[in-house]
């Protein structure tokens, strides 16, 4: 007797841009998209009827020769993209890298 394998499908949204996607993935995950809204950043989708808002956050502090992320648009630092909803709060930071220098 053949046991059925059912599919799972994640419907997705972005309250900013309105972009709609499906995923088919059984296991927990997110989905991530080049939002124009957040200039065209990675931001991420959020279940369809799950109610959020997603925000960009500038850094406010002094950069200094950080190798930061860059907003392409404005060319400015970001710091993180937020995702704020009743029953909690996500963020995504934007961590500046570590650089090295080797030699004279």
């Amino acid at each position: 007797m053949a046991v059925p394998l059912l599919a799972v499908v994640h419907d997705w949204y972005c309250p900013n841009c309105g972009l709609t996607d499906q995923t088919r993935e059984a296991l927990p995950h997110s989905r991530y998209h080049t939002c124009p809204k957040l200039r065209f950043l990675s931001a991420p989708m959020l279940p369809v009827g799950t109610k959020a808002k997603v925000e960009l956050n500038e850094r406010a502090d002094y950069v200094n020769g950080d190798n930061v992320q860059l907003d392409p648009e404005l060319g400015r630092p970001v710091m993180s993209i937020v995702t704020t909803r009743d029953n909690g709060t996500d963020a995504l930071v934007f961590a500046p890298c570590a650089t090295v220098k080797i030699g004279a």
